[in-house]
């Protein structure tokens, strides 16, 4: 992508602010309009001083040289109000601007990321996501603030001194203006060749981020394994690399100014020299030479700062790539379907035919199975059966390549996707929580629910007694990602979430694994109360917490190998009584 199309696109993408961007463009040249002024006003002093009764503003009917100072010195207080005026206000308009700007596009990334599928996620860092979500809009703040500011009056400014000077001295003019296809075609040529660098130094820095994120979440980890120092070269290795890229940059860009400023002196010398060989001979006038000298560093000297202004929009349109490239990345998994309320679905579902795999890695292989409404159901198997990815494939997190998922006899393909995923209360091993409260916690998704509620559901997770006894009860703060609270305190949270929801459809997936025995007999009583009327479906590696359920189905390989009930399968002496003999310890049974 060219940063000429990134540009255009921006552009194209914050329509919506075009009348303010017009407004904002208008006050940065009407200050440039007043900015040029203060250096004509000179020259009608030098005018005044020299010619007198025959000065430019006698020849507008101001006889009187005492008259003419007093109007010079009204102009003068009106074009410097006037340019003070603009400034004020241009500098308003493109930071509200830029702020709004950044605003929109964040969120709007945000609300991408959010609605991505799982499968997106696996190719991607989240530093280089962060670095996206708020270095690379920040950059682009950066330019909104001043860089295009200082385009507009770079332009204005060539337009009008230009003018003045075809005006007074059309033959100077051609001097004076000479410089200025070298320089822009200098800065072009220059940007064309920084683009890549920039590119470079962007993925530099998202580099850095990932691996500040990941040391950071693994913090524990680190320090138990006095790993300090090894991490620390991981970061002192990528924070070198970006330190590489952007010195290449730097160092690139850095030669145009001097370039320009050799261009710049080429005009100045020739407006000094041939404008005053003019003035001598009375070519032109004494106050013209005088306006022509100052206009010629008000014409040249601001295209020094072009390239300061190349090397932002430069790092601006490389940020815009990365940001309009995650805005318009294609969602995989549409969210939009046939609507059914959540409440009204029973709960009943079928796997038909479903197979799925990670890339080429076989993960579920034509799995047929009926779940009647308001059961509970046990998936077990050895690590990577596939347990997991069933339920990962019913909360459509990702598409099975084969077959298809019922709900209540409807393809949850078709159905809306978050109205469905309503009506699911999901339990993970490891659950979330947010940095709030622990009110804030269980009420999770449902901001409007009561405390009387949010209660309640504590103390069917068996959660209250604990809650009750921290030190603002329901209102103290767990931390990020609730680092305050012990583990088998953020699971019974994440439970008590999972009950005031009241869905239809409740999910534990190895929700008990990570807890102690007490945790995990206080969840086993929660759920032999709250699976009562809806179809639970547990993940469990530990048989002894799914002996109750109504059926039990035994994954191998990504193959459904066995199913029926705890003293069926035990009876059957099949691949889940070898299981079980391994957990409780009848190695001698397992042996003959």
């Amino acid at each position: 992508m060219t940063t000429h199309s990134s540009l255009s696109k921006l552009f194209q993408h914050a329509r919506k602010y075009q009348r303010d961007a017009i407004q904002a463009s208008a006050y940065s040249a009407l200050n440039k309009f007043f900015d040029v002024l203060p250096e004509v006003l000179i020259g009608v002093a030098v005018d005044i001083v020299v010619r007198k009764e025959q000065s430019f503003l006698a020849n507008l009917g101001i006889q009187s040289i005492e008259h003419q100072l007093i109007w010079l010195g009204a102009l003068t207080v009106i074009i410097w109000a006037g340019e003070s005026l603009f400034q004020y206000l241009y500098s308003v308009k493109w930071r509200d601007l830029a702020q709004a700007l950044q605003h929109d596009l964040r969120l709007e990334a945000y609300d991408r990321v959010q609605k991505l599928e799982m499968a997106w996620f696996e190719s991607k860092k989240s530093g280089q996501l962060l670095a996206t979500l708020n270095d690379d809009i920040n950059q682009l703040e950066r330019f909104l603030n001043s860089g295009i500011n200082s385009i507009i009056q770079v332009i204005f400014s060539s337009i009008l001194v230009s003018a003045v000077f075809f005006i007074l001295a059309p033959k100077l003019a051609m001097v004076a203006i000479f410089p200025i296809p070298l320089v822009l075609y200098g800065t072009f040529w220059f940007q064309k060749r920084l683009a890549p660098y920039y590119a470079s130094v962007r993925d530099s820095a998202g580099h850095i981020n990932s691996r500040l994120n990941n040391n950071l979440y693994g913090i524990a980890t680190i320090k138990s394994y006095t790993a300090e120092s090894w991490e620390t070269a991981h970061v002192r290795q990528a924070s070198e690399a970006y330190l590489l890229t952007n010195s290449a940059a730097i160092r690139f860009s850095s030669a145009i100014t001097p370039i320009i400023r050799m261009a710049v002196l080429l005009g100045f010398v020739a407006t000094l020299v041939y404008g005053g060989w003019m003035a001598i001979k009375g070519e032109i006038a004494v106050g013209s030479y005088s306006v022509l000298v100052y206009l010629t560093q008000r014409l040249l000297w601001p295209l020094t700062g072009l390239a300061e202004i190349a090397d932002l929009y430069q790092r601006s349109m490389a940020s815009v790539d990365r940001v309009l490239s995650l805005v318009n990345t294609p969602i995989g998994i549409a969210y939009e379907g046939r609507f059914v309320d959540h409440k009204h679905i029973k709960g009943d579902l079928s796997f038909n035919g479903v197979s799925f795999s990670y890339g080429e890695q076989n993960t579920l292989t034509n799995i047929n199975l009926n779940i009647p409404a308001g059961k509970t159901i046990a998936f077990v198997g050895t690590t990577g059966s596939g347990k997991s990815t069933l339920i990962k494939l019913l909360l459509r997190f990702y598409v099975p390549q084969q077959g298809s998922i019922l709900m209540d006899g409807i393809d949850i393909s078709t159905l809306d996707l978050q109205e469905m995923r309503r009506a699911i209360g999901y339990v993970s091993q490891e659950s979330f929580l947010t940095d709030g409260t622990v009110s804030e916690n269980i009420a999770y998704g449902l901001p409007d629910a009561r405390i009387e509620d949010i209660e309640h559901a504590a103390i069917a997770a068996e959660a209250h007694e604990f809650i009750a006894s921290l030190p603002q009860a329901y209102n103290t703060p767990v931390g990020e990602r609730g680092m305050k609270l012990s583990g088998g305190q953020r699971q019974r949270i994440a439970l008590a979430r999972a009950i005031l929801k009241n869905p239809p459809i409740l999910i534990l997936d190895e929700a008990t694994s990570a807890v102690d025995n007490e945790t995990e007999a206080a969840i086993q009583r929660s759920l032999n109360t709250i699976s009562k009327g809806r179809t639970t479906l547990v993940i469990a590696h530990r048989l002894s917490t799914v002996r109750q359920a109504d059926c039990i189905y035994v994954l191998d390989k990504g193959e459904l190998v066995e199913s029926g009930s705890h003293s069926q399968l035990l009876a059957h002496n099949g691949f889940y009584a070898a299981l079980w003999r391994l957990q409780t310890g009848e190695l001698a049974e397992l042996a003959e």
